[in-house]
């Protein structure tokens, strides 16, 4: 005897097993970008005739790259379920190192190699102290911390370095098509980033081990190593992001950039709930530096005090992290 199907009731079926999310997981879900949205139209209200000319949304973009860089290292350490506290202190190292060799007569590349070596290095320390040491995140990453802004005022001598090379400033300061060339590399290490952790298996080990560690581990993923990698990379970009500020600057000191260690935390808390999994997503930090870019830029233009806007900056900072942890809760 033949049974026929009704595939339409079937589908139904299915489609009501599926639970359907809320409206508050909606805006939750949304609520991001939607900040985003409402914060562009609310400084364009208040000045139409500024904010969203070329030149000002060129200076938000220039304002950004580099917090977008130490954003995306700190993204690579928070995918694996940890956070690293010395991405700022690293790229502030990277840079002063790069600055006095140069000073001292090294050519400019290989100057900007062995900065580049720095951070990587730290990178490697911090891993080694979590991943085999067993040293919890925030010790190990204060500790480096601590140990590398004491070694950035060593090399700098306490005080701020000039005269570097003009061909070297031009790496932050040059433009390509009326644009910032920190914005095209900026770019450029995002999207290679997200390629890595989107499509690569080291992106995927990385995303399991922070999911579960016990989990991914009994599915033979070398958790050790994969922590050691996430940290050893997030070493390298962060001293990236130093020798272009250093380069944007045309000067370098042991304390440059220090405001990108929250700043890049905020991000990737606002970017997490872009996701319904609640996990670091780089397309979601993004999303969190250009709402942190455009409030910073449009309090600017609104002649906000600085004072106010690091009260502003605290709050958007606790509601980055309620937001996320009323994502965790929604798994």
């Amino acid at each position: 005897m033949t049974t026929s199907r009704n595939l339409g009731v079937e589908d139904a079926t299915d489609v009501r097993s599926v639970p359907r999310r809320s409206v508050g997981q909606k805006l939750l879900s949304s609520g991001t970008v939607l900040a985003l949205v409402v914060l562009i139209l609310f400084f364009f209200a208040m000045r139409p005739d500024v904010f969203l000319s070329f030149t000002n949304v060129k200076n938000i973009l220039y304002q950004v790259a580099i917090l977008a860089i130490i954003a995306g290292a700190q993204t690579i350490v928070m995918v694996v379920g940890d956070f690293d506290l010395s991405v700022a202190a690293t790229s502030a190292l990277a840079g002063a190192v790069a600055a006095s060799l140069m000073i001292s007569g090294w050519p400019i590349a290989l100057a900007i190699f062995a900065a580049l070596v720095v951070g990587l290095l730290i990178g490697l320390a911090n891993g080694l102290l979590i991943a085999y040491v067993n040293l919890s995140a925030f010790v190990a990453t204060l500790a480096t911390l601590t140990s590398v802004t004491g070694l950035a005022f060593i090399v700098t001598e306490g005080t701020t370095l000039f005269n570097l090379p003009p061909e070297f400033n031009n790496l932050g300061q040059g433009k390509f098509l009326e644009i910032p060339l920190p914005v095209f590399i900026a770019v450029g290490i995002s999207v290679i980033l997200w390629f890595v952790l989107r499509f690569t298996t080291l992106g995927r080990r990385w995303y399991a081990t922070g999911g579960n560690v016990e989990v991914s581990r009994l599915s033979g993923v070398n958790v050790r190593r994969a922590r050691l990698l996430a940290f050893t990379v997030a070493g390298f970009v962060s001293a990236i992001g130093g020798v272009l500020l250093a380069a944007r600057l045309g000067s370098a000191s042991a304390v440059q950039g220090e405001d990108n260690l929250l700043f890049s935390v905020a991000a990737v808390f606002l970017g997490m709930t872009i996701v319904r999994s609640g996990a670091a997503n780089l397309v979601g930090t993004m999303v969190g530096v250009a709402i942190i870019g455009v409030m910073s830029n449009g309090l600017n233009i609104l002649g906000v005090n600085a004072y106010v806007q690091q009260v502003v900056t605290g709050l958007i900072i606790i509601a980055a992290v309620t937001l996320s942890s009323l994502k965790t809760r929604e798994r």
